[in-house]
Formats: C-alpha cells, sequence, structure tokens
C-alpha cells in the first residue's frame, strides 16, 4: 500500500501563487504542465541531474517541509525566525506512529483550516499532520534524502514521475510556498520543483556522492 508521501501540508491563502475553492492558479496550471512535459529519460545530463536534485533538496531540506519530516513524533521548530532549532513547544508528538497528534491533543487543537492572520500565529491547512516515521529526513544529509526519495521501498512505493505528481496536486505540500505571516516561505516554487524532480529524473536520479 502506498503512503503519503512528503506529508508536510501546504494549502493557499492570501497569496496570488494559489487558488482556493478548487480553482486552479497560474502556478498550479504551470505545474500541470509541467507534468505533461515531462522530459524523456536519459535525455537530461548527469551534470543537470544533479543541479536539479540541489535545488529539489534546498526545498526538501527548507524548514517549511523538513520540520515534520521526524523519526520520534516530535515536529521542530527551525528556521530564521525561530532563533535556535528546538522541538515543537507545548509538548506536543512523541509517537511515532501517530502522525496527527496526541489523542486529546492533535495537531488541528491549533492549526486550523487556514494561517492564523497574526504573526507567528499558528499555520494552517485543512489537514496537518506530520509525515511518517519512514520518510524522516530532518538533519539529514542530502545524498542520504536523495537515495531515500528515489527507492519504492522507501518513497511510499512511488515513481519519480508520482513523487512529481504528488508534489503537483497535494495542498499539504502547497503551504511551504505561503506559509504565512512571520515565516520563510520554501525556496523556488511549486512548478520549478515539479520540473526540478522530473528533470533528476530524466537524469538517471543521480545523487550527490557526499
Amino acid at each position: 500500500m502506498k503512503h503519503h508521501f512528503l506529508s508536510l501540508v501546504f494549502i493557499v491563502f492570501g497569496s496570488g501563487a494559489f487558488a482556493a475553492d478548487g480553482e486552479k492558479s497560474a502556478e498550479q496550471i504551470a505545474a500541470a504542465e509541467a507534468l505533461a512535459n515531462a522530459p524523456a529519460e536519459g535525455s537530461i545530463s548527469t551534470e543537470d541531474g544533479l543541479a536539479a536534485w540541489d535545488k529539489v533538496f534546498d526545498v526538501f531540506s527548507h524548514p517549511r517541509c523538513a520540520n515534520c519530516h521526524v523519526d520520534d513524533g516530535v515536529p521542530m521548530w527551525s528556521g530564521s525566525h525561530y532563533g535556535e532549532t528546538r522541538p515543537h513547544g507545548m509538548y506536543v508528538g512523541g509517537d511515532p506512529d501517530l502522525t496527527m497528534g496526541q489523542i486529546g491533543q492533535q495537531c488541528n487543537t491549533c492549526h486550523m483550516d487556514g494561517n492564523s492572520p497574526v504573526l507567528h500565529g499558528p499555520p494552517g491547512n485543512a489537514i496537518w499532520q506530520l509525515a511518517p516515521a519512514e520518510f524522516a529526513w530532518f538533519g539529514v544529509s542530502s545524498r542520504d534524502v536523495c537515495e531515500q526519495v528515489k527507492d519504492p521501498s522507501r518513497n511510499g512505493d512511488r515513481t519519480l514521475f508520482e513523487i512529481a505528481e504528488h508534489i503537483e496536486h497535494d495542498a499539504l505540500v502547497h503551504w511551504g510556498w505561503t506559509p504565512g505571516p512571520g515565516r520563510e516561505p520554501a525556496p523556488g516554487s511549486l512548478s520549478q520543483t515539479v520540473r526540478d524532480v522530473l528533470i533528476w529524473g530524466a537524469a538517471g536520479a543521480p545523487c550527490p556522492t557526499e
């Protein structure tokens, strides 16, 4: 059975990059077009594939994504607006098998359907949860995350094209580019990240050596 991949949620409030109410924005349309025009396998050089992976890793390792890709059930607070890196406050989490929070203190206790308008207020999305523990990569090297993402036994049994599809359509992912007041968004854009995954895959999914 395929698992939910890249579970850190992303939704689209207050940004021209994404549309609400089921309407696709220009950015979402561009991502869909990238999928429709995926480069052919073998058409990309290893050098260009590695360059594309570097940009993918910049997104995957960014706090907007990596903070909830943990192996112990405790999300992290990290990034320039948090100061020092530390576990999420309020004693949340602690069970890697409960990705939506603990009984009596689930993620949606504070994380509502949309971002709080208050500076550093709780970010939100219709679904808010951790990635499954097997997809943990907080603090992990580019090489190791690269090997993990392309391994079907560790990526929810997905092809690289299916990973690009997941990024393209999952609102949980999209939130990273519209994270609310006071938070640095993930680098690049939705469509560029989809495109970079496809380029990397077409190059044979090369990984850094260190």
